[in-house]
């Protein structure tokens, strides 16, 4: 039987991503839409338009969009919503007894709530049970920045080595930038530094913190020194980052090779549909 879940702020370009990913998911199955009051009401396909090049599922756009308050939702939701009202709404979702998987910045640095990347630091979903210390019935866990996905991914093999320090410089597809995004007198043939929304101090942080190992119930951070630039480029989907780290030890480039291409995690191990079965690729050319 397939688990029924929701998604808030569905009418935007995350929600789009988590409609889509979604809709071919064997464990789950898309029931509900929540978004703003202005969308509530209406059936899905004349909330939003859709801008994702795969089809919209004829089930979903037939779905009637909620208000993004709590209460009809199923137990599970995915939250896109923008970072100016995912606070105040997810925790209010907590609160009524929902689990929200969140997308948005708002609890990621929080003490209590997993900033997870499944791979690299499923042990931190211990830190759940901390969190009915606020009331809630609920549970959030969240997801990290764009580029800290990949970046820490890229690192947590490395910490076998003494990881001490670590450069990136990214180049960000426009697509990060939500619709309608960067315009084009900017972008078009252009490189744009000092992009906003923290995104370098969300890096320098947010890595530290996913790194980290969990002791008496608390996360006790990386102690890796990070320095984050970061531009976005005229590419319509796909991050780069260029990146130089920092280690105690002197491992020789087949080793460190071999740490990534034989890394794995918890996904891994239990063989979960949407898990890749080799989290990290090397190329050689």
């Amino acid at each position: 039987m397939a688990i029924e879940v929701g998604i808030l702020g569905a009418t935007g370009q995350v929600g789009q991503q988590f409609i889509a990913l979604l809709a071919t998911h064997p464990w789950f199955r898309t029931t509900w839409l929540g978004a703003s009051e202005r969308s509530a009401g209406k059936a899905y396909r004349d909330a939003t338009a859709w801008r994702l090049p795969s089809p919209l599922p004829d089930e979903i756009a037939a779905l009637g969009v909620d208000a993004a308050t709590p209460g009809r939702a199923p137990k599970l939701v995915f939250s896109g919503l923008d970072s100016s009202v995912a606070g105040e709404i997810e925790g209010a979702f907590a609160q009524a007894g929902h689990i929200v998987v969140s997308n948005s910045r708002n609890y990621r640095m929080e003490a209590d709530v997993p900033l997870l990347i499944p791979e690299v630091n499923a042990d931190h979903l211990a830190l759940l049970k901390c969190q009915s210390a606020r009331g809630w019935k609920g549970r959030i866990v969240t997801n990290p920045n764009c580029v800290v996905v990949v970046y820490a991914m890229a690192l947590a093999p490395l910490r076998q080595f003494g990881l001490e320090t670590s450069m990136i410089t990214t180049l960000q597809a426009i697509s990060g930038a939500g619709y309608p995004g960067v315009p084009s007198w900017d972008i078009l043939a252009n490189v744009i530094p000092f992009i906003g929304g923290g995104e370098e101090q969300k890096i320098e942080t947010e890595t530290n913190k996913i790194l980290g190992e969990l002791q008496s119930g608390a996360v006790q951070n990386h102690p890796v020194a990070i320095s984050a630039a970061v531009t976005r480029v005229p590419v319509h989907n796909g991050h780069t980052g260029s990146i130089a780290v920092s280690l105690r030890q002197k491992p020789d480039a087949d080793a460190v090779i071999d740490a990534w291409r034989s890394f794995r995690g918890r996904p891994q191990e239990l063989e979960l549909p949407s898990a890749p079965a080799q989290p990290i690729v090397y190329l050689t050319e």
